[in-house]
């Protein structure tokens, strides 16, 4: 068997290394949303997407209207509407009619969705600190702004 000189064996192409990390960020994506999702309903019985309309609530005081949650969340009217519906249900989250235009409904956290979100975001922020405590603070901000450069790049482009 005849082996290639190492100064002939070329590198993967910048195509390449960037399928490779798509496909590193999905699956550690996939792996940290997936124990996220068993987390919450095991110690706050609550699915995630009750936790991400509670934190955009949680910062936004004042409230949303439910198309600026819609928006902000990228999920469709319909499901944030059946997922306030349930936090309405259960005390965490107030609806009320937007002055002047009765179809249009604001949405804001209740003193007890105050504190509930509290609760799951300490816990939240525990579990990623548990996940990625050994990624380095400097690895993480550089990450998070090649990341960030990247969404504000595609986001003009498209």
């Amino acid at each position: 068997m005849v082996s290639a000189p190492l100064d002939t064996i070329e590198r993967p192409s910048a195509a390449k290394e960037r399928l490779r990390l798509w496909i590193r960020l999905l699956r550690a994506s996939r792996l940290i949303e997936g124990e996220l999702r068993e987390r919450l309903k095991r110690d706050f019985d609550s699915t995630l997407p009750r936790f991400d309309v509670l934190a955009a609530l949680y910062r936004q005081p004042d409230g949303m209207l439910m198309s600026d949650l819609s928006r902000f969340l990228l999920v469709s009217n319909g499901n944030v509407t059946g997922i306030i519906e349930r936090l309405v249900k259960d005390g965490l989250v107030s609806r009320a009619a937007r002055e002047g235009d009765r179809r249009a409904s604001i949405v804001k956290l209740t003193a007890t969705g105050e504190r509930r979100f509290t609760e799951m975001a300490a816990a939240h922020e525990t579990w990623i600190e548990e996940f990625l405590g050994d990624v380095s603070r400097s690895d993480a901000e550089r990450l998070s702004a090649t990341l960030k450069t990247f969404r504000s790049n595609w986001e003009d482009g498209h």
